[in-house]
């Protein structure tokens, strides 16, 4: 592939680079990437480096480039998706797609997930091919068109077809952790080493259908709502994963005190469920990384007004533990909604059960030094990323953004909801460690070579 040279522009600043990518509608489904991809397509010619545009079907292309490094260390990937979820029906105080600059903050759709996590990593990689000094290892970069609705056109595509783009690669940058976290007046920044499994499935409850007119008690939509009040109402089984236990260890060190305390006891899985309760709100955070669990999302029944039906199903994002199965989750559910429910799993897709530690140090020792009160603790994801599909490859994933947000601000409320949006700040420093990051890992990575 291609080098810089003296004509070669200047990389653009991560909040002007943001502010275009907002601007294009990526919204998936449908997923139309194209013109966002050539877009970033240009942007790398520019910069004198090769990028191979790859796709299972033209509207949702991926694109790969690789910055050739001096060879004494493995390849690092950073990956990174353009596609966003919808804004159907939500209230936004400034239009999604228009990358609005305000109050310190850029406004819109993708701005944390993962546009801005994308210009963080992209600004870096064309720092490091216009910098004019070669990396350890190579460094390549995958743009993905599709994460959102399970990444099969996006990571697993290229996964499944083109493995070869990564071979000799170890260990990857992308979503999502790296963000700051307030807790009891101290910062932490969690960093993702292991991420939840997707578990998706179908409930299905059964009565007896008839006119609309002649109401049944009892039937299968009764059913429906003792199910999910069930669901709402109960917690799955707690479970202490090795990551969360080094989690709230380092959290609970730094704390002290009765929150310190608090922290330890919940890795005891008698005393999980009480404790959450009892933190209520602030334990938000903390509740998916301590059980499987799943949320309805999409209810089918009659297509009739008039029909009651004799069938409803319901399907249950359901996400699962490092370690656990997809029979430990069915399991879990027969247990908890009894007799008379239909279960069926509808997709699974596994990821490593323990995380490969090596660059946990490295990371956790940039992110301190460009802010000294920082914390970084590792972070099991109550989520998935791509980081899985690479996974398959034996490339471990490490969530890095890293993001300097303001105490008060709700991240977790943020991501998919309406007024999503990241401070500037937050978008220059997470560029700024990023950068130096690749350079420490290289040396880092030839040393142990």
């Amino acid at each position: 592939m291609g080098s810089p040279d003296s004509t070669t522009p200047r990389p653009p600043e991560p909040v002007e680079l943001l502010r275009r990518l907002v601007r294009f509608d990526t919204t998936n489904p449908p997923g139309h990437t194209s013109e966002c991809i050539a877009f970033l397509d240009g942007l790398l010619r520019e910069a004198g480096v090769g990028t191979r545009i790859l796709s299972r079907s033209p509207e949702r292309p991926n694109l790969v480039a690789r910055l050739p490094g001096d060879g004494t260390a493995p390849p690092l990937l950073l990956h990174g998706h353009v596609d966003v979820v919808t804004t159907e029906g939500q209230e936004w105080t400034h239009p999604p797609f228009e990358g609005r600059m305000e109050n310190g903050f850029l406004w819109g759709r993708g701005a944390l997930d993962m546009k801005g996590g994308l210009a963080m990593l992209l600004v870096a990689f064309l720092r490091a091919a216009t910098s004019g000094t070669r990396l350890p290892g190579d460094l390549i970069l995958a743009v993905l068109s599709d994460e959102e609705t399970g990444g099969d056109h996006g990571a697993g595509f290229l996964v499944e077809e083109h493995p070869g783009l990564f071979e000799g690669v170890r260990h990857a940058l992308g979503e999502f952790g790296g963000f700051s976290l307030e807790v009891g007046g101290l910062r932490f920044y969690p960093i993702q080493v292991a991420e939840k499994q997707i578990c998706w499935i179908r409930a299905t409850v059964r009565g007896p259908a008839g006119h609309g007119s002649m109401p049944v008690r009892g039937g299968a939509m009764a059913r429906l709502a003792r199910l999910l009040r069930r669901i709402d109402r109960t917690r799955l089984p707690g479970h202490v994963t090795p990551v969360v236990r080094l989690m709230l260890r380092a959290m609970a060190s730094e704390l002290g005190g009765l929150r310190g305390l608090i922290l330890r006891l919940l890795a005891m899985p008698p005393l999980t469920d009480p404790l959450l309760g009892l933190l209520g709100d602030r334990g938000r955070i903390f509740d998916p990384l301590l059980h499987n669990t799943v949320s309805p999302t999409v209810v089918h029944a009659s297509d009739r007004i008039n029909v009651i039906p004799a069938g409803v199903t319901v399907e249950l994002d359901g996400r699962l533990l490092p370690g656990q199965r997809a029979d430990d989750l069915l399991a879990e559910h027969r247990h908890l909604l009894g007799e008379g429910v239909e279960l069926e799993l509808l997709r699974h897709d596994p990821g490593p059960a323990e995380p490969d530690m090596a660059l946990f140090g490295t990371l956790a020792g940039t992110l301190g030094d460009f802010d000294p009160a920082g914390i970084p603790v590792p972070l099991l994801l109550n989520g998935s990323t791509d980081g899985r599909h690479f996974a398959r490859l034996g490339i471990q994933t490490y969530g890095f953004l890293p993001m300097i947000l303001p105490a008060d601000f709700d991240f977790t409320r943020t991501i998919h909801a309406a007024d999503e949006r990241i401070p500037v700040r937050a978008l220059e420093f997470g560029t700024e460690v990023i950068s130096e990051a690749l350079h420490r890992v290289g040396r880092r990575n030839a040393r142990s070579r």
